[in-house]
């Protein structure tokens, strides 16, 4: 009996300690887990502010150093605007970190507003920091001291030059280079060559240097005499033809002797008859040479330029002295001759600078097509807008971003009566107008009541819009639309065609409809251009790829 007891008491205290010890050891993945638990902790600086002040948002979060952390990013403070948003400290205490930022937030509207949670996420563990009460309050003014003036209404700023004189400033090197080039190949003096130097010299001082060259020949060491007596005879029937008149380089032998014959008969060329015959032996020498294939002695070809060099001074003395009425229209011609020679520089000039003009015209049109050469050249209002100074910008409450090729302009709207009893705000912006060539607008609305957005009827009253403006046959389709920051939205596209007014009767339009929003607002921009307008394609695509927009009403 006493050896059971002493047995069932050892039992007893054996489970007690496995009790225990179990009991330990669960307790020790808890311990374990409550010290590496992360904590979250969010204040602010002030709770009440003027407007256009600022209030320190600090979110501390005290986590395990291999831990990730993302704090809150973008404007997920909304109604209030983050200004800045700073990584202020970051403290480490062996396998503990302390992360640290601080978010600058200010509202330009008086009133009451809520910062709502914001969520940081540890490990994609994601953890809700409280909600502040904020009041905004106005800056008292005192009229009394300091005036009071209308807004300044917005002012035309004139669009940068840099791009047109740095275009400019090409054309113009383009055409200096294209110019020194004309006038160094055709307009300038330049050296003239022997041949235009002898050309230049008088009919007797030519015909007598011609016939010392052919003198210096070797025609006749090469025995070509058939080349010797051909530049033999058309040197002196071109000195006759300049200095006598005769049609000389026409005419056979006879008609040449019958022409000299007539004028010394007539008493215009005092020439001896001997000087005649000794001319006509010549010619008919040169006429045997070239078509009988006769080959006289060198000493008679010799003796042959002798006497056609004798012949040419004869004749020159025999002319009688030129008048002044003669030496007159001799200035005259050369003059004409002057001017004709000049002229024809400036026709090849002018032909050559069309010619590149031309060639350049028709490479370009070869490769970038001819409407784009043509609108390049002419200007296209879409082209201008898109190739221009494009402007990134955020538009109305909740705000739209998104890049325009210019500014959109507020525009003041009349509700109705029975709108103004639902929507708290809107504020509207626009560039050019739906029934122009190029259209971009936006809307931002608040309702007195946080409520869903009706988007089917806003865009069926934007399409009555369109229906008013002269659209008709309107094509409607819809697909989801996202952002570039990840806002999921509706895009509603199609085309239609304007009937009214006449001058735009046929034209097909496209539009773009895109609208987002949550509980209490909705945001929506309207896109309208022609149909077949590359350049404005590419402005809806470029306008769509910079469309962003915030959630947060």
């Amino acid at each position: 009996m006493q050896s059971e007891f002493l047995h069932s008491r050892k039992q007893k205290i054996l489970d007690v300690f496995t009790t225990a010890l179990f009991g330990v050891l669960l307790l020790l993945p808890l311990m374990g887990h409550s010290q590496t638990e992360p904590k979250v902790e969010a204040k602010v600086d002030t709770l009440a502010i003027k407007i256009g002040e600022q209030i320190h948002y600090t979110i501390t979060v005290d986590t395990d150093s291999t831990a990730v952390v993302n704090f809150p990013e973008g404007q997920t403070f909304s109604p209030l605007e983050t200004v800045d948003a700073i990584m202020a400290d970051t403290i480490r205490n062996k396998d503990r970190v302390t992360l640290q930022r601080i978010y600058a937030l200010t509202q330009f509207d008086s009133g009451a507003y809520t910062i709502p949670p914001q969520i940081i996420t540890i490990n994609e563990r994601q953890i809700f920091t409280d909600s502040f009460r904020v009041k905004v309050a106005d800056v008292a003014v005192d009229t009394t001291k300091q005036k009071m003036y209308d807004i300044k209404p917005l002012i035309q700023v004139e669009r940068s030059t840099a791009d047109m004189w740095l275009t400019a400033l090409w054309i113009l090197l383009g055409l200096i280079v294209v110019g020194g080039l004309v006038y160094w190949f055709f307009i300038r003096k330049k050296p003239l060559t022997e041949e235009e130097k002898v050309a230049l010299l008088p009919p007797y001082d030519r015909a007598l240097l011609e016939l010392k060259k052919l003198e210096n020949s070797k025609y006749l060491i090469q025995d070509e005499y058939k080349q010797y007596y051909s530049e033999l005879t058309n040197i002196v029937r071109m000195y006759l033809e300049e200095d006598v008149h005769l049609t000389a380089m026409e005419s056979t032998t006879s008609e040449l002797i019958a022409k000299l014959e007539m004028l010394k008969d007539s008493g215009e060329l005092k020439l001896e008859d001997n000087t005649i015959d000794q001319f006509q032996k010549i010619l008919q020498t040169a006429d045997l040479v070239k078509f009988a294939k006769s080959k006289p002695a060198t000493s008679v070809a010799e003796q042959d330029r002798k006497l056609v060099e004798e012949i040419v001074v004869k004749t020159h003395e025999a002319l009688p002295e030129p008048t002044e009425e003669d030496l007159l229209l001799n200035e005259e011609y050369l003059a004409e001759l002057a001017k004709k020679k000049q002229r024809k520089r400036i026709y090849w000039a002018a032909a050559i600078f069309a010619g590149i003009i031309f060639l350049g015209g028709a490479f370009s049109v070869a490769y970038f097509g001819f409407k784009q050469v043509k609108d390049t050249v002419f200007g296209y209002p879409t082209k201008d807008l898109l190739e221009g100074e494009w402007v990134s910008s955020s538009y109305g409450f909740p705000p739209i971003q998104l890049e325009t090729p210019d500014v959109l302009v507020r525009q003041e709207v009349q509700l109705p009566k029975e709108a103004e009893e639902l929507i708290k705000q809107l504020q509207a912006f626009s560039y050019g107008s739906y029934v122009g060539i190029f259209s971009v607008s936006t809307s931002s609305v608040t309702y007195k009541e946080q409520s869903e957005p009706n988007f089917d009827a806003a865009v069926s009253t934007i399409l009555s819009n369109f229906e008013k403006l002269g659209l008709k046959n309107i094509v409607t389709k819809q697909e989801e639309f996202t952002t570039q920051s990840g806002v999921t939205g509706i895009k509603t596209y199609g085309t239609g065609t304007f009937e009214a007014p006449a001058q735009q009767a046929g034209k097909k339009a496209k539009y773009n409809i895109l609208s987002f929003g949550g509980k209490g607002f909705m945001q929506q921009v309207v896109i309208t251009w022609e149909d077949g307008d590359e350049y404005a394609e590419q402005i809806v695509n470029r306008i769509l790829n910079s469309l962003d927009v915030k959630t947060q009403a």
